[in-house]
């Protein structure tokens, strides 16, 4: 992959969750029944609609003034339900407010659950398996067991992976072939590699910073390049053959610091050959132009 103007994917296949509005550093989102506004650093611009449509939104996440974008707390101008099922596409799935802004879901990576369904479904000839790192609540892992694959989520919260199985049993997908591993996602690819594993497709969305269940330390500048070349080892039908991987990586990062073209320049030293795209994930507003861009991806598929 040589330097292009980057790819944008633009979410725009949500019924169960619609952008009706964002600006002066906020969002305000309908999220099922509710209405919620929380802080969007990328959302520099005015908000379009007026400011009594944000103020009476069900809850309010106020961030706090330190350099933690995800600290605050909620204001509920209602009470709310702790939990309440969502849709998309097919897959049912669990929503709730998180003590750090979150829904318990993306919904900008609905454009790499539709692409890792459509190389699973294609490839369907032996069952193939996923590798899910940084889980969260496991989205990805239900998309891609419901289009036929193996899938082991990795995450190093025991809570995140409590909200996953809980999202298997409203997904309806209590049987399916899901390993659920509380780890450092690092610490268990090595492992994976060392025990010969291989897998047909690789997904990961890491933090810019995390602590795994043992202590061990992530951060994404020093230590996402070691993980990418570890991720492109488990894909190689040779494990001596860099030319050798088959299937599919998604990587996803949300750290302003970083471009997408560092991000995919990055990759692109780890895989070779294969199909690539890299650029923006973005989410489209309800009755405005803009687009709201939320995070940066590199996917590739050989």
């Amino acid at each position: 992959m040589t330097a292009h103007a980057p790819d944008l994917l633009i979410a725009d296949d949500w019924k169960d969750y619609r952008l009706l509005d964002s600006g002066n550093g906020g969002k305000l989102e309908q999220v099922g029944p509710y209405r919620f506004v929380r802080p969007e650093p990328q959302a520099l611009w005015a908000p379009a609609r007026p400011p009594q449509d944000w103020d009476s939104a069900d809850a309010i996440f106020a961030g706090s003034s330190g350099d933690d974008e995800d600290a605050g707390r909620w204001r509920f101008n209602r009470e709310l339900p702790q939990s309440w099922t969502l849709r998309w596409d097919d897959i049912s799935f669990v929503s709730r407010p998180t003590p750090f802004r979150h829904l318990a879901f993306f919904p900008e990576h609905s454009v790499h659950w539709r692409y890792a369904r459509e190389y699973l479904k294609a490839h369907r000839g032996s069952q193939p398996e996923v590798l899910n790192l940084f889980g969260y609540t496991g989205l990805a892992s239900l998309v891609s067991a419901k289009a036929g694959a193996k899938v082991t989520h990795v995450d190093a919260s025991k809570k995140a992976i409590g909200f996953a199985r809980d999202n298997q049993q409203a997904a309806g997908l209590g049987e399916a072939p899901i390993r659920w591993i509380c780890d450092d996602a690092l610490t268990f690819v090595k492992r994976e590699i060392r025990r010969g594993r291989r897998y047909d497709g690789v997904i990961l969305d890491p933090p810019k910073f995390g602590r795994g269940p043992d202590g061990e330390t992530w951060r994404l500048e020093s230590d996402l390049p070691e993980l990418l070349d570890a991720c492109q080892t488990l894909l190689r039908t040779d494990p001596n053959e860099r030319a050798s991987a088959k299937g599919f990586m998604i990587a996803t990062v949300y750290a302003v610091r970083l471009s997408y073209l560092a991000l995919a320049q990055t990759a692109q030293q780890m895989f070779e050959g294969g199909e690539w795209q890299a650029g923006e994930m973005c989410l489209p507003h309800e009755g405005r132009s803009e687009l709201l861009p939320t995070a940066i991806f590199a996917r590739w598929r050989g």
